[in-house]
């Protein structure tokens, strides 16, 4: 089976109630606990919320974040910047958009510091790319990183809920291999997306992919409860030379562990079975 971390905070209580955060001041302990069930790496995350508090902003928290590296060996090799959905990178507002272009090109610095390859940008809900005005000025912008991206060697994937052929016509407009995807099986399954169509049209390009299940138009439900067509998508994983990180971002609970262990379980073995009966 293919590697497998962990979305931030999926293992601990939630943060201040919050179904998907930081968690301040107790992140740490996660480290030792993805140890323990056998994941490789977590996805770190930077909030809106209390950003200038995350590790990944300022040089002694970096340094935090590579001890625990070195002590655990659970590596960190992509970032969810939700902190593009509250302030995105296209905003309408140019004192936003230069602020979180500033606070990108922080992160793509500090993202190679400490091991990460990919740094997801998630243009979805309250940052949801409405109309063409949307697009182009996130093209504008995003484009100030790029060069920045290239010397870092950094993919900044892109996660949308454009259809597949409009998300491909947005990719082609950057012309440049940092601009990539995040695949988020959940999220499409939700909006009805056909996985072979996103698959043709993008997947050469997809370099973080996101696990979890959801209801067609609905919203997450525990692995193999939704819309998620998992025997489809470990078929499309095994043709495909995909290299980068496989993050479960599966439903939680206020506690987290229990549920995700009985999650991580389902996971690992409906992948082996599925292996094991199309092997040669």
């Amino acid at each position: 089976m293919k590697e497998v971390g962990i979305m931030q905070g999926r293992l601990l209580p939630k943060f201040k109630g919050r179904y998907q955060a930081h968690p301040l001041g107790y992140w740490k302990n996660e480290f030792f606990i993805a140890k323990d069930i056998g994941l490789k790496y977590i996805e770190f995350i930077l909030d809106y919320n209390d950003f200038e508090q995350n590790p990944l902003i300022f040089e002694s928290g970096i340094n935090e974040i590579l001890n625990i590296i070195q002590k655990t060996s659970i590596g960190v090799k992509s970032i969810c910047a939700d902190y593009f959905m509250q302030a995105p990178l296209h905003s309408s507002s140019k004192t936003v958009s230069e602020k979180s272009t500033s606070i990108l090109n922080k992160l793509i610095i500090n993202a190679n510091k400490i091991g990460v390859s990919n740094i997801v940008i998630p243009c979805v809900d309250q940052s949801s790319l409405k109309n063409e005005i949307d697009q182009k000025r996130l093209i504008i912008n995003l484009q100030k990183s790029i060069d920045l991206a290239v010397k870092y060697n950094i993919n900044l994937a892109l996660e949308t809920d454009l259809p597949p052929k409009n998300f491909t016509d947005l990719l082609n407009e950057f012309n440049s291999k940092q601009i990539t995807v995040n695949y988020d099986t959940g999220n499409s399954a939700s909006l009805g997306y056909e996985m072979l169509e996103e698959f043709k049209c993008y997947g050469e390009r997809i370099t973080d992919i996101h696990i979890k299940d959801r209801e067609l138009g609905g919203g997450s439900v525990l692995l193999g409860k939704g819309a998620v067509n998992f025997p489809l998508f470990f078929k499309i994983l095994s043709t495909i030379d995909f290299k980068g990180p496989i993050i479960m971002q599966a439903f939680r609970d206020d506690e987290g562990i229990e549920i995700f262990k009985k999650q991580f379980n389902w996971f690992k073995k409906s992948y082996n079975n599925y292996d094991s009966n199309n092997s040669s």
